[in-house]
């Protein structure tokens, strides 16, 4: 595929994907499951802080973990294919432009790969988005609270249709942001060992770049988080209702689009942080260079 990169290479990408994207979200499900709820019933909680207070207070400690494994099998899925492609998708395009047009564009490669493997690592994760987001946001009594019973209730009554209902919206809220997380990040890394950390990159330790990683990771979760907000709180009232995105739109409008922005900025701002240093991380444990270069 390269000269460089081998598919044992591809393989560790892959592998340290799995991690980057599966870990992160099921750690921050908490709050996930209050920012959906928020978004699909603005009205539900308060703040962020106060849904906490009233998930604890009526569904206690247990409450706060609905939704968490097919996150974490989900994005998982996701993780595997987004970073992992990624890196496919880099080689491929270095090797259809040439490597003096691919350093010319190297921003609009980037992009274009982000996006192409978004749009497979989206496939992959949509099923286990609709059961997650309807065990979270359903009405209580109205659908299963565990992925062993969410899936073949989805199924059985919907078939794969229901089970793949939003991943339009959901190709819409994750390229975007995909493309905006790559781009930036990989921006963000190469401006900080351009003008900020000058001295060669190999003489600084594994550790400080892993820092430098997730410091990049952050910066560019926030407006990963921006770009992608409307189409996540379609996602999130669609798995409730049922409607479609124009359905929604029209009775919530443009500002009903933004609900949990917030919230979202810093879960995402963590998450996109917490997903870079996590996959430099095992990257750098199988032998291969932090990314950014």
């Amino acid at each position: 595929m390269s000269d460089d990169h081998d598919m044992s290479y591809y393989a560790k990408c892959m592998f340290s994907g799995i991690f980057a994207c599966g870990i992160t979200h099921a750690a921050i499900c908490p709050l996930d499951l209050v920012k959906c709820r928020k978004q699909a019933n603005p009205t539900m909680y308060k703040s962020i802080p106060d849904g906490f207070k009233v998930i604890n207070a009526t569904e206690g400690l247990k409450g706060f973990s609905i939704g968490w494994f097919p996150t974490l099998v989900g994005y998982g899925a996701q993780g595997f294919c987004k970073f992992g492609f990624y890196e496919v998708f880099k080689d491929v395009y270095k090797m259809a432009v040439g490597k003096e047009n691919a350093a010319k564009y190297q921003t609009l490669g980037f992009a274009v790969s982000s996006a192409c493997a978004e749009f497979i690592a989206d496939i992959a994760l949509c099923p286990f988005e609709a059961c997650k987001v309807r065990m979270q946001v359903s009405d209580k009594g109205t659908f299963p609270t565990t992925f062993r019973e969410a899936w073949p209730r989805i199924m059985n009554n919907e078939g794969w249709g229901g089970l793949y209902k939003g991943i339009t919206p959901l190709w819409f809220r994750q390229i975007p942001y995909t493309i905006v997380k790559f781009v930036a990040f990989e921006k963000t890394v190469r401006y900080l060992y351009a003008n900020v950390f000058t001295a060669p990159r190999e003489s600084y330790s594994k550790n400080f770049q892993l820092m430098i990683t997730f410091m990049a990771g952050y910066w560019a979760g926030i407006f990963c988080a921006i770009v992608s907000h409307p189409a996540d709180t379609l996602v999130s009232i669609m798995n409730k209702t049922g409607d479609s995105a124009g359905e929604i739109y029209g009775r919530i409008g443009f500002n009903g689009l933004w609900n949990g922005l917030g919230a979202r900025i810093i879960m995402i701002g963590t998450l996109t942080g917490l997903q870079w240093w996590i996959y430099d991380s095992f990257k750098s444990a199988l032998g291969l260079q932090a990314s950014g270069k």
